[in-house]
């Protein structure tokens, strides 16, 4: 690997809004990270699969759906299944904020509700993120 940060933006669940993931994937493509987009309703299988396949550092999942308890551990799970133990994943969406302390436990490193300003994303993965 370049020492490049190549970075997931995933959908998971049936969740069909991704106005978010888009702008969220724009403004750390733009940061000069490679961003790699899902597309909409996958499942946390096929998002681990495309991490291993895309060698990628980090992976953000969004989530309005209400199913991110559910959704985003069962992600983590798969990650760890398929060996990516050192893959950094942050979440974002509509999450209450009772839920956040939950997913941060769950293996999440950093949870990103709605009107968080996108420098603050593109931020984290600069500090928390490192090449390979």
């Amino acid at each position: 690997m370049s020492g490049k940060i190549r970075v997931l933006i995933a959908k998971p669940g049936l969740d069909g809004h991704d106005r978010g993931a888009k702008v969220v994937a724009r403004a750390l493509r733009d940061a000069g990270y490679e961003v790699i987009y899902t597309g909409l309703r996958r499942t946390p299988q096929e998002i681990a699969r495309m991490a291993v396949e895309e060698d990628v550092n980090v992976v953000g999942l969004s989530l309005l759906s209400g199913a991110h308890n559910e959704l985003f551990p069962a992600v983590i799970a798969e990650l760890k299944k398929a060996g990516l133990n050192d893959v950094v994943v942050f979440g974002g969406g509509v999450i209450p904020d009772e839920d956040i302390d939950f997913l941060k436990k769950s293996g999440l490193s950093a949870v990103f509700t709605p009107g968080t300003p996108l420098q603050t994303v593109v931020d984290f993965v600069k500090n928390n993120v490192k090449p390979r």
